[in-house]
């Protein structure tokens, strides 16, 4: 490898490490604090890197959230799409209808542990009317929805859905049940553990869309 090539690597190296950092010390500050109080000097400072570093890499405090909120919803900041990675492949290899509600429903306790600390103060904060957190909900809500008809087509296509029920109709179904408000209101408000909610999701998911067992 050439000197070049080697002060390249290392370079872009340093840049994902600096990336990651900016993107933890997001995470805890929008977590502990909202993010009407959180600004990003303050972002930079907890990283331990200029304010000038954080609006060259993010661009604008939405962007910077919305970055927050797609890696900790993945778990990394790997450029691997949700529906390529392992979990989400579980699901659609299954062959039982129930069983793959079960393992959908597994991710989907798997990210509200993940995002819902978080998400439930970018909520408040959308709700509260700022304009771009405003935006924030509609994108991931419409993510979201997109997500849920994959499943509810992927339930079609394989012989999993109830024949009453139309994929549009599932997916709408889907969207309502792993939202991340229900996640927020049992485990959060009504203080069920994580498990409780995953074996209530995939019942409640089952119940809904599975076609009855033979």
């Amino acid at each position: 490898m050439s000197r070049r090539s080697y002060d390249n690597t290392r370079r872009a190296e340093q840049a994902r490490l600096t990336r990651r950092g900016v993107l933890d010390a997001a995470r805890d500050l929008l977590t502990e604090r909202g993010p009407a109080a959180v600004t990003m000097r303050e972002v930079a400072a907890h990283a331990g890197v200029s304010t000038e570093t954080v609006k060259k890499t993010f661009g604008t405090k939405a962007a910077l959230i919305k970055t927050v909120y797609d890696v900790t919803l993945a778990g990394d900041d790997e450029p691997i799409p949700m529906i390529d990675r392992p979990e989400i492949q579980a699901v659609f290899t299954a062959t039982d209808p129930r069983d793959k509600l079960a393992r959908y429903a597994a991710r989907a306790r798997q990210i509200g542990e993940r995002v819902g600390p978080m998400l439930a103060k970018l909520l408040a904060a959308a709700r509260g009317g700022d304009p771009e957190l405003t935006q924030f909900r509609t994108t991931i809500d419409g993510e979201r929805l997109i997500g849920a008809g994959v499943m509810a087509n992927h339930l079609a296509s394989t012989g999993g859905l109830r024949t009453d029920l139309d994929p549009d109709r599932a997916r709408d179904i889907i969207w309502t049940l792993i939202s991340p408000e229900i996640y927020e209101l049992l485990v959060a408000d009504r203080g069920w553990s994580p498990h409780e909610y995953e074996r209530w999701l995939a019942k409640a998911l089952a119940d809904a869309l599975a076609p009855p067992p033979a």
